[in-house]
């Protein structure tokens, strides 16, 4: 397969050329109660029903709007082979599109060249603190099938060597394209250490990203961070962690940084400087949201629907009215109330004399209004249409969490009644996966027709693992306004 290098992105609601997933693997099925917390994961999955009956929509819906041809007119024939070789990287029936790529299939073709595939081994058995006969096995396996290994954790024989990586279908939280750069994460949890290296391995050796290389930007750690005290490297003010979830591209030089229980402000002020450095971007707003498992990052509070239609959790958005009464030292200070949203906004050459914003629709509006050049009133729609207890109940299940495809069309999960009443209330089309495939099939729309539509994911399984279809993408090309 021959690649264009292509990468850009330069906001959340362009139509969407190329991305980045990865379906769900056979380590989901190896989570145990007593290890899911370690491991990150919230619930113990059905991974065959999450597989066939809900994340196999999520691909045939990509694949209808970024290359049709790999499914136009083969929806029955795809869904009738019981093996869904479809979906597998390796097989010959499979997908193969350049345009939805799974990352296991990029991780299977850097693992050809013998020099990668040594030091990777290696640097993976050194994480994970293997025997050395355990890497010398390792070594025999063929490129498809050690790629399952390093990301599932087990052998064929189902034998575990080390704990699965079930966040890995999260491709959001590894990296971000922010216009033609790309920004590597640094994962909080030790539990995702493997997936930033295996991350590290594609970016920097797959012919893919070849021509992006050198625009590639990984986050330091602090200067003396093996010097820190434990109690000072869980400090927001001293610990450089990051993940994707909590980088949004809105506009084409403005950033938005959420600092949640995963992204420090540290992180977050080592992005900024080194984007401003590069002249990547114009503006960096940093959105601090509260540290509770509830928000992980600020993709789960907020996505953008439309250029000037917002999704977001109603309890937080204004949680910022009484800001400006409060004094605020060094613009993020200790002895703020942790649990506030607080906004702040740094501009480019600016960068001592930031502007705080008092609430999330404010900062919304103004992209949709400013950023974009929106001449439509902006618009919000609420988790759980605003009605208690609905509204902390669906952004639990990811109500907040939506992908678009193009302006205007997004998909999320079919759960959220409420959600997808406040939808329909704003004018917005409200179909089930399975039956937008159907018409496409039958010609009675396509994804260049159709305006103004949720597409319900079934989520059954898929919303337990805590993450939406926002969270299951990670978009690298993107068409501009």
């Amino acid at each position: 397969m021959t690649f264009d290098n292509q990468l850009r992105v330069s906001s959340e609601v362009g139509t969407l050329r190329r991305l980045l997933i990865h379906s769900p693997d056979r380590g989901l099925g190896k989570v145990v109660p007593s290890k899911a917390q370690d491991w990150l994961f919230e619930d113990i999955v059905h991974l065959d029903t999450m597989r066939r009956e809900e994340y196999d929509y999520y691909v045939k819906i990509l694949l209808y709007f970024l290359d049709s041809e790999k499914v136009k007119g083969k929806i029955k024939e795809i869904d009738a082979d019981p093996k869904r070789l479809f979906y597998k990287p390796g097989s010959p029936e499979y997908f193969n599109s350049d345009k939805v790529v799974d990352i296991q299939k990029l991780l299977a073709e850097i693992l050809e060249e013998e020099s990668i595939r040594v030091k990777l081994i290696a640097s993976i058995c050194a994480v994970e603190r293997c025997s050395f006969r355990i890497q010398e096995k390792l070594e025999e396996y063929d490129s498809i099938e050690l790629a399952k290994i390093l990301i599932s954790g087990s052998l064929p024989d189902r034998h575990m060597i080390f704990a699965p990586l079930p966040n890995f279908i999260f491709t959001r939280d590894i990296g971000i394209v922010i216009n033609d750069h790309v920004l590597l994460n640094k994962p909080a949890k030790t539990a995702r250490t493997r997936e930033s290296l295996l991350t590290q391995y594609i970016f920097f050796n797959h012919p893919q990203f070849e021509g992006c290389r050198n625009n590639i930007i990984e986050i330091p750690d602090n200067e003396h961070h093996f010097l820190l005290t434990e109690d000072e490297l869980k400090s927001d003010y001293l610990r450089s962690t990051l993940e994707g979830g909590d980088v949004m591209m809105v506009a084409p030089r403005h950033l938005l940084i959420g600092c949640s229980e995963r992204t420090t402000l540290y992180a977050a002020q080592q992005v900024m400087k080194s984007l401003f450095e590069r002249n990547v971007v114009d503006t960096i707003t940093i959105v601090k949201i509260p540290k509770k498992r509830d928000y992980m990052h600020i993709d789960t509070v907020f996505t953008q629907v439309k250029r000037n239609v917002w999704v977001l959790l109603g309890s937080i958005a204004r949680q910022g009215d009484e800001a400006k009464k409060r004094d605020v030292l060094h613009f993020f200070a200790p002895k703020e109330d942790p649990d506030r949203l607080q906004i702040m906004q740094f501009n480019k050459g600016w960068e001592n004399k930031p502007t705080e914003i008092e609430n999330l629709e404010d900062l919304l509006a103004d992209i949709s209004k400013n950023d974009l050049g929106c001449s439509e009133p902006v618009e919000f729609i609420y988790s759980g249409n605003n009605e208690f207890p609905f509204g902390a109940r669906e952004q639990w299940t990811d109500s907040c969490n939506l992908l678009a495809l193009k302006d205007g069309v997004v998909i999320g999960y079919d759960r959220n009644d409420k959600t997808l009443e406040a939808f329909r209330a704003k004018g917005f089309r409200t179909i089930r996966a399975k039956d937008l495939l159907e018409e496409f099939e039958a010609g009675i729309s396509s994804p260049e027709t159709i305006q103004n539509t949720f597409i319900m994911l079934p989520s059954a399984e898929l919303s337990r693992a805590r993450g939406g279809s926002h969270c299951m993408s990670l978009p690298i090309l993107r068409d501009g306004f």
